[in-house]
């Protein structure tokens, strides 16, 4: 099988070799660009891009930018570096498409981890079935049915629709679904949480009602 190819895109050289590195250890083909202007010249020339590491802040074309310009064409899953912590910054992210939001200094083996973590959800070879009212979730295929109409979500809508179908009737806390879908080293906070499940539910349509605000603590997947 031919290794996974990895874009990562960040104008300090140290910071791609950091980074390639730990993602080549991990047997991943490395890619890199030092701007945003050679990402999307390196995305447009390779269509086998199976993941995209990109900084924030960057001379020429920002990631916000790049961004942009591959969500017009792509659903590649992009995982975002920034130097700012501030939320205004992550929820921009998301609005944009962004499955993962890492603020540096990070761990690199903590990265290599998402970047697996998405993989095997976008590359899974047997299809594992979760079916709830209208919903039908393929975890394998990362595709999502309502009746017969294919909804499109990030990584990270798809990662909490399928944790609230897979806990049908648990009220689960904010803490809990930070825990089990952000991954236990997330420091977002709840606001995190409910624009997700804003989002998501918009998305859903009326299948959006499944899932239930319980005031004070969270949330509760229910037919």
């Amino acid at each position: 099988m031919d290794a996974l190819k990895i874009l990562v895109v960040d104008d300090e050289s140290r910071m791609r070799k950091l980074v390639r590195d730990f993602l080549v250890r991990e047997n991943y083909e490395v890619i890199e660009a030092g701007n945003g202007e050679e990402a999307l010249d390196r995305f447009y020339e390779d269509k086998s891009i199976a993941l995209i590491i990109l900084d924030v802040m960057m001379p020429k074309m920002d990631g916000w930018q790049v961004c942009r310009e591959i969500r017009k064409q792509s659903k590649v899953p992009v995982i975002m570096l920034t130097a700012k912590g501030d939320e205004r910054d992550e929820l921009l992210g998301f609005e944009l498409g962004v499955d993962e939001y890492i603020t540096k200094p990070f761990s690199p083996k903590i990265l290599v981890a998402r970047v697996g973590a998405i993989l095997r959800r976008t590359s899974g070879a047997e299809e594992e079935l979760i079916k709830a009212g209208e919903i039908t979730l393929n975890k394998s295929a990362h595709q999502v049915m309502i009746g017969e109409k294919q909804i499109e979500l990030s990584i990270k809508e798809f990662e909490l629709l399928a944790y609230f179908m897979e806990n049908q009737g648990i009220a689960l806390s904010r803490e809990r679904i930070l825990n089990n879908v952000w991954n236990y080293d997330y420091f977002g906070d709840a606001r995190t949480i409910d624009t997700h499940v804003k989002k998501l539910r918009s998305k859903l349509g009326e299948a959006g009602n499944y899932i239930k605000t319980i005031w004070g603590m969270g949330y509760k997947f229910e037919i």
